[in-house]
């Protein structure tokens, strides 16, 4: 089975008006933005765990460290999580991911790699120290 899911891309600017003199308004208002808000912690979960489940198979590894490498990538990257879960989706199906993921990836993946081994080896791409860039 093949199924993907994406975000619109104004999915994350909902906003909720009511007039400040209507308590009960405010109520509604307040109670539409948790909802909306638990739409796009849904729908962004969707993502991260069908990421999550592409890595646990790539990889391969458990359901925790396949989380950590993503949240590992999103945090070099300085993107949020479920981005770096829809590229990834994204890359699977034809997409290519940018050459800071890509890089990001490689590292994540050296790590757990070297986690996985039982061993503290350094990522090649990582300047060493000794002068090498």
């Amino acid at each position: 089975m093949h199924r993907t899911t994406m975000l619109p891309k104004g999915w994350w600017d909902l906003t909720a008006e009511t007039l400040v003199e209507n308590p009960a308004g405010q109520d509604v208002v307040a109670l539409r933005v948790e909802i909306d808000q638990l739409r796009r912690a849904l729908a962004g979960r969707a993502v991260i765990d069908q990421a999550c489940g592409m890595v646990m198979v790539l990889a391969p590894c458990r359901r925790g460290p396949a989380r950590n490498l993503l949240g590992d990538i999103a945090q070099q990257c300085n993107t949020e999580l479920p981005d770096v879960a829809a590229a990834v989706v994204a890359a699977w199906e034809g997409e290519p991911l940018s050459w800071q993921m890509q890089r990001a990836l490689r590292r994540a993946l050296r790590r757990l790699y070297a986690e996985d081994r039982g061993c503290d080896s350094r990522p090649t791409d990582e300047p060493s120290g000794r002068g090498r860039p």
